[in-house]
């Protein structure tokens, strides 16, 4: 008779479709960055008049906010379970102490921008002289371009660093990751665009994952 934390284990194992979640963050967050670049201007001193105009194309970007982030949860933990028992334990401290910064960083500034479309939305015309809707565009633009992004790269250098290390994906994506990483360490200031390059690679890196998981199982 088999142990019951054999059985357990074996009951909890990670399904072998579980790096969808990846492609899922992938999308989302492809299609928030996007609404969200067509509607509200790069510059964060911007006078809000997207407020009057492209309400609703924000609302909808933040409504897919909370979808992405439950599946870069999923996703981090199909990385974990892929590492195993060969799991290093200080860059994957790292790597997901970076995730969940990264997570945080993004809700927050999700949030702010919410509260400003739910306080100035009918009051788009006053925005231009309110210092508190400058406070609050700056605190979300801050969260999003310089700490969410800085921490997504974190998280792509030191995922890659322990494929590397373990080999659970391929070299080349590896080191695609060091260079998407530094990227946005360095360049995000410089490339408006460059907030792509983390979708980018975990759908690369999801359909590796999901692709190796099948052809395993047959």
């Amino acid at each position: 008779m088999r142990p019951a934390h054999s059985l357990l284990n074996q009951r909890l194992r990670t399904p072998r479709a579980a790096a969808i979640a990846g492609i899922a963050f992938s999308i989302l967050l492809l299609a928030f960055f996007w609404l969200l670049r067509r509607s509200v201007p790069a510059d964060p001193n911007d006078p809000g008049t997207w407020l009057r105009t492209d309400a609703a194309s924000v609302a909808l970007a933040l409504n897919l906010v909370p979808f992405a982030g439950v599946a870069f949860l999923w996703f981090v933990g199909v990385l974990r379970d892929r590492l195993g028992d060969g799991e290093d334990r200080f860059f994957s401290t790292v790597f997901f102490g970076s995730a969940l910064l990264f997570l945080a960083m993004l809700f927050a500034s999700a949030a702010v921008l919410g509260a400003i479309v739910l306080i100035f939305a009918n009051e788009a015309g006053q925005t231009g002289n309110s210092a508190t809707f400058h406070f609050a565009r700056v605190v979300a633009y801050n969260m999003a371009n310089v700490y969410a992004l800085k921490m997504a790269a974190v998280f792509m250098i030191s995922t890659s660093t322990v494929a590397v290390q373990s080999g659970f994906m391929p070299r080349w994506m590896a080191l695609l990751g060091f260079a998407f990483g530094l990227t946005l360490l360095i360049g995000s200031y410089f490339i408006s665009w460059s907030s792509i390059v983390l979708p980018i690679w975990v759908f690369l890196v999801s359909s590796y994952i999901l692709l190796d998981n099948f052809s395993s199982a047959r």
